[in-house]
């Protein structure tokens, strides 16, 4: 089969690999439709994680066909179509049991890391790919869902959704902003409704982005962020000028989670949704006394099927993240696409055989 094969910092290429084969006897063999490339992915090739070894086929995201099944598979049989989730779950240890799947104890690929794809095993960005704990670990794509909007739902839509609205506690009624308003910020605004959102103010630099927010992805408002009265503009935007309810920091920069604290009604939460690469100073002398929830983490992509619900009823678009479409024999121009986001405006790149 062909594959994008990681080798070193610097060097990717799509070349020959040998076919998957059935590891363990919970495991599918999957052909892969459709896939997609990640931010992760990038970070990957430029080695900042360097414990990703050479020959790594990268990618974590896809949907796909079944091939072989492992003799233990109970849910998934030959020709079976499913939504690859980003993380694989064993669904019996400490932490897949609590939803914490994230954190899967299960020595696949490596003890208390459940994003494994891509990193710790070979990923979805080949022609076929193995998948570990195929009962815990896929999703059926329910009729009427194309692969495009599926695909999303293997780790973009959960992170925007888990991470910044529900854990966030966003609620019935709420008034929300979102700082940044690239992929996942835009990912946290579209399934605000899921939740029940009533206005979502979009906070970015880029006029294009804003206004894509709110034409396509359930902004109510836009504030760019440039402008020298940006929080007053917020503020006035809530009730009584106190501030949003929740503020969800998709960016992955100090800045922008201090920005969220300046934003926040008294009992309100910050939700950090970006990765932060730096220490972020927070003025606990200055918050401590507005009961200000803070909350952060890794997506554990377990609302799959409320995700899948919200597509298929309408709530949202999902396939308004993507921006650019390749045939997989194209993968590394897809790669360059993406890589060179600023230029070729690409959210979501869609690969597919």
């Amino acid at each position: 089969m062909k594959a994008l094969v990681y080798h070193g910092e610097g060097n990717i290429s799509w070349e020959e690999h040998p076919d998957p084969e059935i590891l363990a006897p919970t495991d599918v063999i999957m052909r892969v439709d459709t896939t997609t490339i990640c931010g992760t992915d990038l970070h990957i090739w430029k080695g900042d994680m360097p414990e990703v070894e050479d020959g790594r086929i990268l990618g974590h995201e896809g949907v796909g066909t079944i091939l072989e099944v492992g003799e233990d598979v109970k849910e998934w049989k030959v020709g079976d179509r499913a939504i690859i989730s980003c993380v694989s779950a064993c669904g019996k240890c400490e932490y897949c049991k609590k939803g914490l799947t994230s954190h899967c104890m299960d020595p696949e690929g490596a003890e208390g890391i459940g994003w494994i794809f891509g990193y710790m095993i070979d990923g979805t960005q080949a022609e076929k790919v193995r998948v570990p704990f195929a009962d815990t670990s896929l999703y059926r794509i329910p009729e009427g869902v194309m692969d495009e909007q599926g695909v999303m739902v293997s780790d973009i839509l959960p992170t925007g959704y888990e991470i910044g609205i529900r854990d966030g506690g966003v609620k019935e009624g709420d008034t929300i902003a979102v700082i940044g308003a690239g992929p996942v910020g835009l990912a946290a605004m579209m399934t605000s409704s899921l939740n029940g959102a009533k206005r979502v103010i979009a906070i970015d630099f880029d006029e294009n982005r804003l206004e894509q927010a709110k034409e396509k992805f359930g902004a109510t408002d836009s504030v760019n962020a440039a402008d020298e009265d940006w929080r007053e503009q917020v503020l006035a935007m809530t009730d009584g000028g106190l501030g949003v309810d929740v503020a969800c920091e998709a960016v992955g920069v100090p800045v922008t989670l201090q920005n969220c604290f300046k934003i926040i009604r008294p009992g309100g939460q910050v939700a950090n949704i970006g990765v932060h690469g730096a220490p972020v100073e927070i003025e606990m002398n200055k918050y401590w006394i507005m009961n200000i929830r803070l909350s952060m983490g890794l997506v554990n992509a377990v609302e799959g099927e409320r995700l899948l619900g919200g597509i298929k009823d309408g709530k949202f678009e999902a396939e308004n993240l993507v921006t650019h479409r390749f045939a997989m024999e194209d993968m590394m121009e897809a790669y360059e696409t993406f890589r060179n986001a600023k230029e070729t405006k690409a959210m979501k790149v869609i690969i597919t055989q």
